[in-house]
């Protein structure tokens, strides 16, 4: 049983910044990986970041720059740090991570998003 709960999305103007948050808690033995998706409608979900459990940090090729991702491994919470938001990165946005929930097994799990709104 784990939970993701993200934080931090709203509504911004074009060029602005947001920051979003997401925290894991429950049965975590050990948090493999983290990152964030998003999904504008009509549109297949698409990975944005992610920060592996050894620290390497791979980005959608339209965020590269803009973006970037963090985590705090003794909180079980991932950052997204977005600038130089553009209006086609109006998307649901949601945190996922790999977390082994005993030893041995692993599950990924899905929070319930939060919605950027990017006005142009």
């Amino acid at each position: 049983q784990v939970q993701l709960v993200e934080s931090g999305g709203g509504l911004v103007q074009a060029g602005g910044s947001l920051r979003l948050s997401c925290v894991a808690s429950g049965s975590i033995v050990r948090i493999n990986a983290m990152g964030w998706y998003r999904q504008a409608p009509g549109k297949q979900r698409e990975l944005v970041a992610v920060f592996s459990s050894y620290g390497s940090t791979n980005y959608v090729d339209s965020v590269k720059v803009r973006f970037t991702i963090s985590r705090d491994k003794a909180k079980n919470t991932v950052y997204l740090q977005m600038n130089s938001l553009r209006p086609e990165g109006t998307s649901v946005y949601y945190c996922n991570a790999d977390i082994m929930t005993r030893v041995g097994v692993s599950t990924r799990y899905w929070g319930q998003g939060t919605q950027v709104t990017v006005s142009s």
